[in-house]
């Protein structure tokens, strides 16, 4: 479900009780054609409460109403149901108190954030049954990003200090109700072939002994000798844990509090537990526990180093992802349910503050903007991909296509820097670009091939566009030019006609499209030598036909083929 795709499809034709008896478990999601009423009376024999039972989720027939029956919360029922309805173009009837009155789920919002939730369920249905009456809610957070709270506003959340608060964020097994951001990193040593057991029950009474959450684990951590040791690659299977193994020079260079001179002359190292934590946490981290030795019991084997360091910032790139998402000229009707469903599932978007506010009547309240400026686009792309590698699930938003002179490109430099084991998943949404819709309110203006062509100098020289004008104008390309004049770059646009006109007839129809897909929109058909340069800006778009490019009765046409062509 999380990928668009069912993992399996069935129909039912002798019960749903064989599906049923097979797929109940917290860990499924059932998504089921029929009657809310009818399916009601089917799963209620399987109830078991909610830490056991799986999300299930009821759609009509004709796709229009998509309704989160099981797992609301708990299991990710409606955000599930969210999705799926902007992919199908229909509506998520959400029944529970937090959507109706739009306040936080404080039991699942961390989800989108990357965190991993901790507590009792007893816990937690007090906390919710308090926030629904209106009771404050105690907060302490210490680690993790903290963009979540600019929409804490109203939520009746209260700031308060880890002994006193009711929900807390952070490593630490404080409060009765918690999120953990994936900050700790287990520094590991061990003998050769040590038990899983062993190492097991060492780790759970090291991050005890610390006060810390399993929850919080980032990853584990040893030297470049263990990194074939079968416990610790068990262990990295079974937990999904990011393991790193650094050489013996590397963990040496570590300053450490407990270093051994005995490690030191059989590993090259004075340390490898406290070293590797310190190493893998990255700079400014802080060591939360220091090295703890446990030996082994009966029918274990070898003997554990464990030390526990907690890193500055967050690292779940597994959990994280990142959506490049094309908003179309401006007109939310156009956007895809594709980029409609990415924006449903993530928690934060990113963009130009224009582009956000476009899509503003699509964000939900629990969902955070980040504005940033025109000119900024590596510090937008940085902030994303950063979230994103915390675990947060992030919409990074360019106006049209992202991936025509948006943000994909420079998005995806940065995700390819990145060690294969930091990088979230990326995926890329597809919008309408100016130049389409352009076209579609000319008329048919792109029947023969064309190029685009940005005329902004900021990040391509002068003369390479200069050269791309003229390859233009000498191949009879339909040419769509972007960004074509700003208050600061007035004499480019003049330029480019120069160059075109070396080519082409001044009668060649051009279309002069100004905010498109907005209430503002205006659409002009004049020619080459006609339209007025000083009227167009930033927000323009100039599309320039080729030799057999016409206009007739108000609308622009580029024939499919030549004079002379054989069309079949």
């Amino acid at each position: 479900m999380q990928r668009h795709h069912a993992d399996e499809t069935l129909q039912a034709i002798n019960g749903l009780e064989p599906v049923l008896q097979r797929h109940w478990h917290p860990d499924s999601v059932l998504l089921v054609v029929g009657a809310v009423g009818a399916i009601t009376r089917l799963i209620s024999p399987y109830l078991m409460g909610k830490k056991k039972d799986p999300a299930v989720l009821v759609l009509d027939p004709n796709g229009q109403w998509v309704i989160p029956l099981l797992g609301g919360h708990s299991n990710g029922a409606e955000q599930l149901a969210r999705e799926l309805a902007a992919d199908l173009g229909g509506q998520a009837v959400l029944t529970g108190a937090c959507a109706s009155d739009q306040r936080l789920a404080l039991d699942s919002f961390g989800e989108g954030w990357g965190w991993r939730r901790g507590g009792s369920t007893d816990a937690w249905r007090t906390l919710m049954q308090g926030h629904a009456r209106g009771h404050a809610v105690r907060v302490h957070q210490n680690h993790g990003a903290t963009d979540w709270q600019r929409i804490s506003a109203g939520q009746g959340l209260v700031e308060d200090s880890p002994d006193s608060a009711q929900l807390s964020i952070g490593a630490e097994l404080q409060t009765p109700c918690r999120w953990h951001p994936a900050s700790l990193w287990l520094g590991v040593g061990c003998e050769r072939n040590t038990s899983l057991t062993l190492v097991e029950r060492a780790i759970d009474q090291a991050l005890a002994e610390a006060g810390l959450a399993v929850e919080a684990v980032a990853g584990l951590a040893s030297a470049d000798r263990k990194a074939d040791e079968a416990a610790l690659l068990q262990l990295r299977e079974s937990r999904d844990w990011p393991f790193r193994t650094y050489s013996a020079e590397r963990l040496d260079a570590i300053d450490v509090p407990t270093p051994s001179e005995v490690v030191r002359s059989e590993l090259g190292t004075a340390s490898v537990a406290e070293a590797a934590a310190l190493l893998a946490a990255g700079d400014d981290a802080q060591l939360r526990l220091k090295k703890r030795i446990s030996k082994a019991q009966a029918n274990e084997h070898g003997a554990v180093t464990v030390a526990i360091a907690e890193a500055a910032v967050p690292f779940a790139p597994q959990q994280g992802e990142l959506h490049l998402i094309g908003s179309g000229p401006g007109d939310p009707a156009l956007l895809s349910g594709d980029a409609r469903r990415a924006l449903a599932r993530c928690c934060v978007w990113v963009g130009y503050g224009l582009y956000l506010d476009l899509l503003e009547p699509l964000r939900r309240s629990d969902q955070v903007r980040c504005d940033g400026e025109l000119t900024r686009e590596w510090d937008r792309c940085e902030q994303a991909l950063g979230l994103a590698r915390q675990g947060a699930k992030v919409a990074l938003i360019s106006s049209g296509d992202s991936g025509i002179y948006g943000m994909a490109g420079l998005a995806l430099e940065l995700w390819l820097q990145q060690p294969a084991d930091a990088r979230p998943s990326f995926e890329v949404h597809p919008g309408i670009s100016a130049m389409q819709l352009a076209a579609a309110r000319a008329g048919a203006p792109l029947m023969h091939d064309f190029c685009t062509i940005s005329l902004s100098d900021r990040l391509t020289p002068w003369p390479v566009i200069e050269q791309r004008l003229q390859a233009a104008a000498a191949g009879d390309f339909v040419v769509a030019l972007y960004n074509p004049r700003s208050r600061d770059r007035n004499w480019q646009l003049e330029r480019a006609r120069t160059l075109l006109r070396e080519h082409r007839a001044g009668t060649t129809p051009v279309v002069q499209a100004r905010q498109l897909g907005r209430a503002e929109e205006v659409v002009e058909l004049t020619s080459l030598e006609d339209f007025e340069i000083e009227s167009v800006d930033m927000l323009t778009l100039v599309l320039i036909g080729n030799s057999s490019s016409r206009i007739c009765d108000g609308r622009m046409v580029t024939p499919r083929g030549y004079p002379g062509a054989i069309l079949s």
